[in-house]
C-alpha cells in the first residue's frame, strides 16, 4: 500500500484509502469509505450519495490531477455479499469512466477478504 501512496505522491494525484474489514453492512461499508476518504457524512447514506462525491462534487473542487483509490479487505458478510460488493465497484467503475472523459486518472484498487 505505501508504494501506492508513494506512487500517487510522485505524480500529485489524490490518494483516497479505506480499510473496509470492520464493515458488517452496505451501510458500515460506506460509511467507512466516506471517513476514510474524509467525504460528509452523508455519504454513509447510500451508494447515490457516493457517485455524486466522487465525480461531480470533485470536479466543482476545481482541477484535478488525478486519483489513486484503494479499498482494502471488502468484506464477504450475509449483509455485504459479492453483489453488494460488485454494485459498490460499479460506482469507482462509474467514477473512473467520468474522469476519463475528462482526461483525469481515476485507479482503483481492491482486495476482498
Amino acid at each position: 500500500m505505501t508504494e501506492l501512496q508513494d506512487e500517487a505522491i510522485r505524480l500529485g494525484q489524490h490518494f483516497l484509502y479505506a480499510h473496509c474489514l470492520a464493515g458488517l453492512t452496505k451501510q458500515q461499508v460506506l460509511a467507512t469509505i466516506s471517513e476514510s476518504f474524509l467525504f460528509p457524512k452523508s455519504l454513509s447514506k447510500n451508494l447515490e450519495a457516493l457517485r455524486v462525491c466522487l465525480t461531480e462534487t470533485m470536479f466543482k473542487a476545481g482541477p484535478q490531477t488525478g486519483f489513486l483509490v484503494v479499498l482494502e479487505q471488502l468484506p464477504n458478510t450475509q449483509k455485504f455479499d459479492k453483489e453488494a460488493r460488485e454494485t459498490l465497484l460499479d460506482v469507482f467503475r462509474d467514477a473512473a469512466d467520468y474522469w476519463a472523459e475528462k482526461k483525469v486518472p481515476f485507479r482503483v484498487f481492491y482486495s476482498f477478504v
